[in-house]
């Protein structure tokens, strides 16, 4: 998807409608919930990049939802356009949507108009799905520059644990990678254009749950660690 076009348009009309649908009643976004940790539990944000995929990222939601557990989906705006109703179902799930541009793009060296285009249009193709929000930034393969965090209008969010899920497909060394690094205040970094990668990713839920660990958003990463999330600052991981 180069631009936003009219097939965009159409398809974001029908998807604002199943987002009106699937959202509860009174259902509060992630930044609103009163958000408290008990003594001795430990914290971890799973984040998904290029989605969302239409099939399996379907899977990945239902699992989530069916294991209480919440995560941060950086969005390809082309991907948004195979399947916009996930992206609302997101929002209604309390999972923290944020942006991985428009075509997938190193964003560093861009031109101020082509960043606005690949970030900020990006956000406004959202909004109707999810409503007017921050939505933070996460660059393409990590590579920014001083205009990155400048121009970000948020905060930009990298990551402290990478299994490198897109590299073998081989979900039991995606999963030992994770659980045998993972520590109080790490972002993980998944895809959830990959089944193996959705496979992993609950079989890691299932195995720190058991540990005591909760799996939250990267904005209640935050929250919860006492810090706010700063335009122009970059996070990978919260201590």
């Amino acid at each position: 998807m180069r631009r936003l076009g009219g097939v965009m348009a159409v398809v974001l009309s029908v998807a604002v409608m199943w987002a009106l649908l699937l959202r509860p009643a009174g259902e509060e976004s992630s930044s609103d919930l009163h958000l408290e940790v008990p003594e001795g539990e430990k914290l971890i944000a799973l984040t998904f990049d290029d989605g969302p995929h239409p099939q399996h990222t379907a899977v990945l939601l239902d699992g989530l939802q069916a294991r209480g557990a919440k995560a941060t989906f950086f969005l390809v705006g082309c991907q948004v356009e195979l399947a916009p109703e996930l992206v609302g179902r997101m929002a209604a799930e309390g999972h923290q949507i944020g942006v991985h541009t428009l075509d997938h793009v190193q964003v560093n060296g861009l031109a101020r108009a082509e960043f606005d285009r690949q970030v900020e249009g990006l956000r406004r193709a959202l909004y109707p799905l999810v409503g007017e929000r921050e939505l933070w930034l996460r660059p393409p393969y990590g590579i920014m520059d001083d205009n990155t965090l400048r121009w970000a209008d948020g905060p930009v969010v990298l990551w402290s644990v990478d299994p490198e899920d897109w590299r073998d497909g081989n979900t039991q060394r995606v999963v030992e990678h994770i659980v045998a690094r993972v520590r109080d205040g790490d972002i993980v970094l998944l895809h959830d254009i990959y089944p193996q990668s959705v496979q992993a990713a609950l079989q890691v839920v299932d195995c720190l749950q058991n540990q005591g660990w909760r799996f939250v958003t990267v904005e209640q990463l935050l929250q919860l660690k006492g810090r706010a999330g700063e335009a122009g600052q970059v996070y990978r991981c919260v201590r």
